[in-house]
Parts: structure tokens; sequence; C-alpha cells
């Protein structure tokens, strides 16, 4: 019985030695995993903590270089050293009246003696305030005009706009023509003197755009003169679309005086720049239209003496475009002679409600620089039409007619 139990004793014995190593093993391993699993989830916090900070920083920058910085490169590049000496000079002396010349233009933006004589002397801020601004408003736009009459030059600045419509993350920019009326046949025809682009402004609510445009004008040009400022909105695709513009008759411009205006953005509207001569021939057994475009009257402005024009025909039936055509490039002359035909298909005659556009552009200018454009087609203006249903009329037998270049 001793050694029995003697026995029974060391198989107990070597039985707790083998299972006491295999338990303490997995102790330490589970021990291991749960250290091993603390450390990635501290790690995956601190990475998160990381990136939070890095956004709060990146977006108060942005916001930053949005609105203040903006604003501050506004004020340099308009009162800086850009500006010319004597311009400078001339700004800084009238710089104390700007309160007391600051005008509104409401919506009588026809009338620009009446808005130019009233003189509000209130402060800028609570003139470029956004309470002011009526239901349904397309925005304000703010700027300053100084015509130098020692040096004949014409300064635009501090073009600033609020109040715009808000539609997501979108760019805004303003284009400047001072327009001159031109003596003509043409009811209301102009050329354009000067044109500028303002810089583009991105993801701002209140854009301040922070450019100066200077021209050279006489004292006699100054009465016939138009200043037009259209804001422009430019989506992710780069298509612009006019949000509003500003007109300003510079008759009542006084010389050597710093005028600030904030006018109330009207809808845009087309101006006479020129017109064309084309001819219009349908073809309803081979179904095609011929379009001659034979002549172009435009007043070229200044520096592009030396440049290239040519024309781009689009047709549209049934509101499907066809592929467009162009012109050879041809010099840019008050009078520019194409003679080019082109042949486009045309639907059967029930369906002949056709749209056709020319398209004038300068050659080599990037982007593309619009001359003018004129339309014909039965759903237009009176004389369009006219002529649409000339053709229609005079099978083939040429109609050739004058149509107004729009800008």
């Amino acid at each position: 019985e001793e050694q029995d139990v003697t026995q029974n004793s060391s198989i107990m014995l070597n039985s707790h030695s083998l299972q006491l190593p295999f338990s303490n093993t997995w102790k330490y391993g589970i021990l291991a995993l749960a250290i091993l699993l603390l450390l990635v989830a501290l790690t995956i916090l601190a990475c998160q903590m990381c990136q939070l900070q890095k956004c709060n920083r990146t977006r108060k920058k942005k916001k930053y270089h949005s609105e203040d910085g903006v604003r501050i490169k506004a004020e340099n590049s308009i009162w800086g050293k850009k500006m010319p000496p004597l311009l400078l000079d001339t700004t800084k002396q009238s710089n104390a009246d700007l309160k007391a010349s600051t005008l509104m233009l409401g919506q009588g933006l026809e009338e620009p003696h009446a808005c130019l004589s009233c003189s509000i002397t209130e402060d800028l801020s609570s003139v470029s305030s956004d309470a002011g601004l009526l239901p349904g408003s397309r925005g304000k736009l703010k700027f300053s005009l100084l015509y130098c009459r020692e040096r004949c030059e014409l300064l635009v600045s501090g073009l600033e706009a609020w109040g715009l419509p808000s539609c997501g993350r979108t760019e805004s920019a303003v284009r400047v023509r001072l327009l001159q009326q031109v003596p003509a046949r043409i009811p209301g025809l102009q050329c354009v003197v000067q044109e500028w682009q303002s810089r583009v402004v991105k993801n701002c609510s209140r854009p301040a755009f922070g450019d100066h445009f200077v021209c050279s004008l006489r004292d006699a040009e100054v009465e016939k003169s138009t200043l037009k400022l259209e804001v422009q909105r430019f989506d992710k695709y780069s298509r612009s679309v006019a949000l509003g513009e500003v007109r300003v008759a510079l008759s009542e411009l006084k010389a050597s005086q710093s005028l600030v205006l904030c006018a109330e953005l009207q809808k845009t509207t087309k101006d006479v720049v020129g017109e064309v001569l084309v001819s219009l021939k349908c073809l309803p057994i081979s179904q095609r239209m011929e379009v001659g475009l034979l002549k172009a009257k435009t007043t070229p402005p200044l520096g592009t003496a030396d440049k290239n024009v040519y024309a781009r025909i689009d047709v549209s039936c049934r509101r499907h475009r066809q592929k467009h055509q162009k012109s050879r490039p041809r010099a840019h002359t008050p009078l520019i002679i194409f003679n080019e035909t082109f042949l486009f298909h045309m639907p059967e005659h029930p369906a002949w409600d056709c749209t056709l556009l020319v398209s004038i552009y300068e050659v080599g200018s990037d982007p593309r620089h619009l001359v003018g454009q004129a339309t014909v087609g039965k759903s237009r203006a009176s004389e369009a039409a006219d002529h649409w249903d000339l053709m229609i009329k005079s099978i083939q037998q040429p109609v050739a007619k004058w149509h107004p270049l729009l800008l």
C-alpha cells in the first residue's frame, strides 16, 4: 500500500509539473496580445488627432487668404507702388474726401447725371453692408474712378462685390469694357476702346479683386464714353455666367477727383459693336443650306492693328448642334472681307426651324477673345427672322442681308 501511495503521488506531481508551464504560456500570450492591441489603438487615435489639427490649420489659413489677405492685397495693389506716380499723388490728395464723394447708383443707371449729382456722406462700412440689399437683388459692385486730365488717363480701381447669389464653390471675376459711341447708320453702334479682365477670386462671399486699370482717354472722348463692368461667375468647367452689370456714363466725371461708386447689379444687355453680311441659300433637294460669309464691319480696339480674326459658323436644328466650321484668318480692319461659303445639313421641310450663329474671334488670343456675334433664325428677332423666311421662300437663290454684331 505504501508503494501504491508513493506511485500515485509521483504521478500527480508529474502531471502538475506538466500542466503548470502550459497555462503560463497562454496567460503571457494573451497579455502580450492585449498590450499589442492597446498600442495599435493608441497609434490610430494619435494619427486621427494629428489629421484633425492639420485640417483645422488648413481651414484657418484658407479663410485668412480668401478674406483678410485679399483685402490687404487689394489695398496694396490699388494705392501702392503699382500705380503710376502722377495718379498715385492725385489719389492720395483726394483720399481724404472719399467719404464725401461716395455715391449710390440705384435702379436709375440709365440716368447717371441724376445719380452722380446726389452726394451721400455715409461711412464706407455702412454703405457696403449687406443690409441694404433689396429682395431678389443680384448683388452690388463698388469701384472707384479717377480721370487725370494732365496725362489724359482714366483709372479704374477698388473693385469689390458683395451680395452675389451663392451656389457652392465658385470663382468670380469682373470684365471691364470702355465703350465709345461711333457715328454710323446703325443705331447705338459702339466700339470697344479697351477691355480688361480682373483676376479670379475663389470661394469668397465678398470678393475684393485688387486690380486697377489705366486707359488713355482724351477730354473730347470722355463725353461719349461709357464704362461697363460685368460681374462673371465661373463653374468647375470654367464656363462663365454673367451675374449682372453696371454702366456709368463718363460725361459727368470731373477731372482729378476720385469718385467711389456703389451700384446695384442690373441685368446684362448686349451692345452693338459692328455688323456682318451673311448670304443664305436653301437647297431642299440635297437637304443642305449654303451659308455665305461675305463681309464684316467692326472698329478694332486699341492695340489690335496687327492682329487677325476668323469667323466660326454654328448651326443647330431641333436642338442638335452640328459640327462647326471656321473661316480662314483675315486682318482685323474696319472692313473685313471673307467671301467664303459653308454647307450645312438641313432636315426635311417641316422641321426647317434652325438657328445660325456667326461668331468672330481674334486669332492667337488665349483665352480666345470674342469680337462679336450675330444670330439668324426663325425664332430670333424680327430682322433675323425675316432673313430666314426669305431664304425659305427663295429656293436655290442666295439672299444676303446685314446683321448686327453683338457683344
